[in-house]
């Protein structure tokens, strides 16, 4: 069922006072290989802000055509957007959650305008003072959210495609770094790239039950 989100959670902060909302989401928290992602995106206190990004959702039930355009409709509407990223040594060495947070932090730093308060998603919850709402299934019920869980879902899969060209046997341009047969097969086979999360357990196709 397509769950669309709104600005329930964004006008219980505008109308105290809070203006600049920053939602965040990550991509990639479950991948095999490449960094975790995290957007962070900014709306303008607009009334017809739910029109103007109509069909924007949980990344995870658009098409990769709907989000792509979508992002670019989200950059071009929001106040302040960025990105955050941590990498797969980083993972391999703090583990995913504190790595994650890392690469919020990192989000939120690039932010170009200082928010008041954040939206974020459940378990992405970054070291800050600010006034914070952590929602299970964020990106569901949070337009904001949905909109930084569109940015990180894009841009990680632009970086993960650019990596398939440095490491072209592993198919990455086509499952993104996640624990598909064809992805554990070629990591059997290969063995871990520099790219790849060492700590996380890889289930091989012909062992699995």
């Amino acid at each position: 069922m397509i769950v669309t989100p709104d600005l329930s959670f964004e006008k219980k902060f505008w109308r105290s006072g809070l203006l600049h909302i920053a939602g965040m989401d990550e991509a990639g928290r479950g991948a095999l290989a490449g960094p975790v992602a995290v957007g962070a995106v900014i709306l303008p206190n607009d009334p017809h802000l739910a029109r103007t990004l109509r069909g924007v959702r949980d990344s995870k039930q658009m098409t990769p055509r709907q989000r792509d355009r979508a992002a670019a409709h989200i950059k071009e509407t929001a106040r302040a957007w960025s990105l955050g990223f941590a990498e797969a040594d980083e993972i391999d060495s703090l583990g995913i959650s504190a790595a994650t947070r890392l690469a919020a932090e990192r989000a939120l730093a690039a932010l170009p305008l200082a928010p008041d308060a954040l939206l974020t998603d459940f378990r992405l919850n970054p070291d800050t003072d600010l006034p914070l709402a952590s929602l299970v299934k964020g990106d569901q019920k949070s337009l904001t959210i949905s909109c930084a869980s569109v940015l990180a879902k894009t841009a990680r899969d632009a970086l993960m495609c650019e990596l398939d060209a440095q490491f072209p046997d592993y198919g990455l341009a086509k499952h993104k770094g996640y624990g598909t047969a064809s992805h554990r097969m070629a990591i059997e086979r290969l063995g871990h790239s520099p790219i790849h999360r060492k700590t996380f357990t890889v289930k091989y196709p012909e062992k699995m039950a």
